[in-house]
């Protein structure tokens, strides 16, 4: 029996709740399913690891890291630590220091979701959205000279190479390939960014003809978000840079229903090192420790863990469970408009991956 090991980092906020409820949910997997098992090791590194040592996490972090099959990612936030410290220091070095170029982040109305759209069904958004997550406007180039003078001046400098938009474009026609409607969107800038974004264009429009039979358009991101609103039906893998696809995805969480449901997948493509999955909801520090946390985005990002593993037949287990606990408005977490709690939505996700185990093979007579 295959034995993974998963790394699991809470980070700071409702991450430390979040976290240990995915680990019950693949282990109620793993004892439903008897065919693999997990080996976790928790991380403590975070705002409270900062306190203590000055950083979010160790120096040589990433080596404890790297023999483990998937990392599960809570959140990096601290109202007491500035967020650029807390997102450098832990989330951004592991994503950078193993390269996980590809950050993939799927959205749908899930069945029971009342979702901002009133006029849009769930056919109608289904949406996977893929955010180069190695370069561009956060590449880290930059600085500042002269504080708190009057002649002060900071820089930030977005940086694009042609190998990591060849990388992250070949990645997106891959996806928008492999998904039935082959249509992928270049999310673009260039009317106004006329270098970087203009190389984004014109790579975009040489890795298209690797892909013949994938339907392709560009669309400027501030009209992007526009059409997410008023024409979801003609959007369904879209690509954009790291700063573009990081605002976008939250308004796509957002019309699907909440941040608290949505998840991401941060994918070394080659399986150099670990890849690492996480909800995009953040730290909330406002409902810590107060058990209203919403699992689902941490659930839904442990299935995109099991397809990066190659657990096919766990992770559409786990994806229709999910779909029967947001079918259920008692279910709902006050994200939702409900009063569940954290608890409650993870313990009624565990039963009924208990209710549809698979029963054990009779032995051979």
């Amino acid at each position: 029996m295959k034995t993974y090991k998963i790394a699991c980092i809470p980070g700071d906020g409702i991450g430390k709740e979040v976290v240990p409820a995915g680990q019950k949910v693949l282990e109620a997997l793993a004892a439903s399913t008897k065919a693999f098992a997990f080996e976790f090791e928790n991380f403590d590194w975070g705002g409270d690891y900062h306190r203590q040592h000055g950083v979010m996490m160790p120096e040589n972090g990433l080596d404890a890291l790297r023999n483990k099959d998937a990392i599960l990612f809570g959140s990096a936030g601290d109202p007491h630590i500035p967020d650029h410290i807390t997102l450098w220091g832990l989330r951004l070095k592991i994503c950078q220091g193993f390269d996980q170029y590809a950050n993939v982040r799927p959205t749908r109305i899930l069945p029971g979701i009342d979702a901002p759209l009133k006029r849009c069904t769930p056919a109608q958004l289904d949406w996977v959205i893929v955010r180069e997550n190695s370069e561009g406007e956060y590449s880290g180039v930059g600085g500042r000279a002269h504080q708190g003078h009057p002649i002060e001046v900071a820089t930030d400098v977005s940086m694009m190479t042609r190998a990591g938009v060849e990388r992250i474009m070949r990645y997106a026609f891959r996806l928008a390939q492999l998904r039935p409607r082959k249509l992928l969107t270049v999310v673009t800038k260039s009317n106004a960014q006329r270098h970087a974004m203009v190389m984004w264009d014109e790579i975009a429009l040489q890795i298209s003809k690797e892909f013949p039979d994938v339907s392709w358009d560009k669309e400027l991101v501030d009209a992007c978000t526009a059409r997410m609103v008023n024409r979801p039906a003609t959007l369904d893998t879209i690509v954009a840079t790291n700063l573009h696809a990081d605002i976008l995805s939250d308004l796509a969480a957002a019309l699907a229903g909440s941040l608290g449901i949505a998840p991401t997948g941060n994918i070394d493509p080659e399986r150099r090192y670990p890849s690492m999955f996480e909800p995009i909801h953040g730290s909330a520090f406002d409902i810590m420790g107060k058990g209203l946390a919403n699992p689902v985005g941490t659930f839904w990002s442990c299935v995109m863990l099991l397809e990066h593993l190659g657990e096919n037949a766990a992770a559409q287990q786990l994806m229709q469970a999910i779909e029967q606990i947001t079918a259920n408005a008692a279910l709902h977490t006050r994200d939702l408009g409900g009063t569940a709690t954290t608890a409650q939505v993870t313990q009624a996700i565990c039963e009924r991956i208990a209710a549809t185990a698979q029963p054990p093979l009779a032995a051979a007579a």
